[in-house]
């Protein structure tokens, strides 16, 4: 059986957690929306998470539940564990990607780059890796810092109204700060067209207004009014080039509908870390 990924520290000792049972619940967080600050250590290729500090922490981290009232199958599984990457420019903006259409999870999303973390593997390096297999894109040694944002707990399909939940993860989001500009990031990017679709920068007024819509209201809300009706990207082109696209800022703005639908926006888990990003930028 493989090694648990995501461990929960009771009574002095680390325990796996299953796909069944909420994470957040377990580390005591009541009904309201959170996040909540958590205690973490992080492990080769494993999360080990508490609501008190202990030996070997590194972190205290925001956790961010899933919707309240999900409740997943259980199926013997326990919690998988994800990564993924906020790159920021030297000028301040972050790189998201559109995932294919043809993806059989969150199809036509738009997040950062990041994945499955290996057995065995930093999490920094996992992130890199993701970063370097969907962008194409290794960051030199010594020109880049990094800081860990926070923890998302993911269940997919996002809803129940959309089928019961078939994946369940806890997403580490790190922040990689390189010293290139998003002009010199951008000249070296080669996307893996299995996995992405497009890409672009958000500065920090466009990711603003992205992390300000909240899932299941109506419209955004205290969005500026100077805000522009397309956001420059660039899409990947059926013959393997690229070509400029200007992507509606509306796109940006949408929250997850109750029923199944596969229309692009920036996932839930991104508009959190983008909220995140933001708060670093203020300190």
């Amino acid at each position: 059986m493989a090694a648990a990924r995501v461990l929960l520290l009771h009574s002095g000792r680390p325990e796996s957690v299953s796909f069944a049972q909420s994470v957040c619940g377990l580390l005591g967080a009541g009904s309201g929306l959170g996040p909540w600050p958590t205690h973490c250590g992080l492990k080769r290729g494993q999360l080990v998470l508490s609501d008190k500090p202990f030996p070997g922490a590194s972190a205290r981290l925001p956790l961010q539940p899933r919707a309240p009232g999900v409740e997943l199958p259980p199926n013997g599984r326990g919690v998988d564990l994800g990564v993924a990457v906020i790159l920021q420019s030297s000028d301040q903006t972050v790189l998201l990607t559109r995932r294919t259409s043809t993806l059989k999870v969150s199809p036509n999303l738009w997040v950062p780059p990041g994945g499955h973390v290996e057995p065995d593997e930093e999490l920094l390096d996992g992130g890199l890796r993701e970063l370097w297999e969907e962008s194409g894109l290794q960051l030199p040694q010594g020109q880049f810092s990094w800081v860990p944002l926070g923890l998302w707990e993911s269940a997919y399909p996002p809803k129940l109204s959309w089928g019961l939940p078939k994946y369940h993860h806890i997403v580490l989001y790190l922040l990689v700060i390189s010293q290139e500009s998003q002009q010199q990031l951008q000249a070296r990017i080669q996307p893996n067209a299995g996995e992405v679709s497009a890409f672009m920068w958000l500065g920090p007024d466009i990711a603003a207004a992205v992390a300000g819509t909240e899932d299941g209201t109506e419209t955004p809300k205290h969005l500026p009014q100077d805000l522009p009706s397309s956001v420059p990207a660039v899409e990947l082109a059926e013959n393997g080039g690229a070509r400029p696209l200007a992507l509606p800022t509306s796109t940006l703005l949408r929250t997850t509908p109750a029923t199944a639908d596969h229309r692009e926006r920036v996932s839930s888990g991104t508009k959190f870390a983008l909220t995140l990003w933001l708060q670093h930028l203020g300190r």
